[in-house]
């Protein structure tokens, strides 16, 4: 984030690896999350402050009828989507239009789009062959946003397969399962819908209503 003081014309550059320190974290660290460049006042002194960050990304793992909804929604907001499923039957350009398709392995594909903290993962196959692997490469890069589908029984073995490959009970904390907000979803349309409303949350860093509601 460039940082200027429109009063005197001074400008610093501070990375996101050192917004934790900086006098101004709160601020900066809201604006990161936004992606949005802005005009702040702090103790009586105007700054613009000027975003640089890259487009979040989401990647969708299995191309699930859950996912084509998701894949489309998620580009309306400006999400770069990838979909990856090595079933070619269902992972075609016909099923995915005007969505990256990519018809491999998880484990094989994902190292080479390269993760990181600006890219979502949302397993969504049911099938811990497939959405294992993307967990644990997500995991490992610390991604902004993890989701598996599953109920809870589902991911009570999940967490017992991730323990057994070393995660911590904290990095599998960070995954969200079963998957999506609480909204009574039903259809593979209202499921994307919960789903992509979870990981937006997670992008901006921001409480749901009830809870800020217990915090009062």
């Amino acid at each position: 984030v460039l940082v200027t003081d429109l009063g005197s014309g001074a400008q610093r550059l501070v990375k996101a690896a050192d917004i934790a320190t900086d006098p101004m974290v709160e601020t900066l660290d809201k604006q990161l999350c936004m992606g949005k460049s802005a005009s702040v006042e702090i103790d009586g002194k105007t700054y613009f402050l000027t975003v640089q960050a890259p487009p979040a990304r989401l990647v969708v793992i299995g191309a699930v009828h859950v996912s084509q909804a998701l894949a489309a929604m998620a580009r309306l907001v400006d999400f770069d989507v990838t979909v990856v499923d090595p079933r070619t039957a269902f992972a075609s350009e016909e099923r995915f239009p005007d969505v990256r398709v990519i018809a491999e392995w998880p484990d094989k594909v994902l190292p080479e789009i390269g993760l990181d903290a600006y890219t979502g993962i949302a397993a969504l196959t049911h099938d811990p062959k497939i959405d294992d692997p993307a967990l644990k490469l997500a995991l490992a890069a610390n991604c902004f946003y993890i989701g598996a589908l599953g109920s809870k029984k589902t991911h009570a073995k999940r967490v017992e397969r991730l323990t057994g490959a070393g995660f911590s009970p904290e990095q599998i904390g960070r995954i969200h399962a079963p998957i999506g907000l609480d909204i009574g979803a039903v259809s593979p349309a209202e499921i994307a819908v919960s789903v992509l409303g979870e990981i937006v949350l997670s992008l901006r860093k921001k409480p749901l209503r009830s809870e800020k509601v217990k915090a009062a």
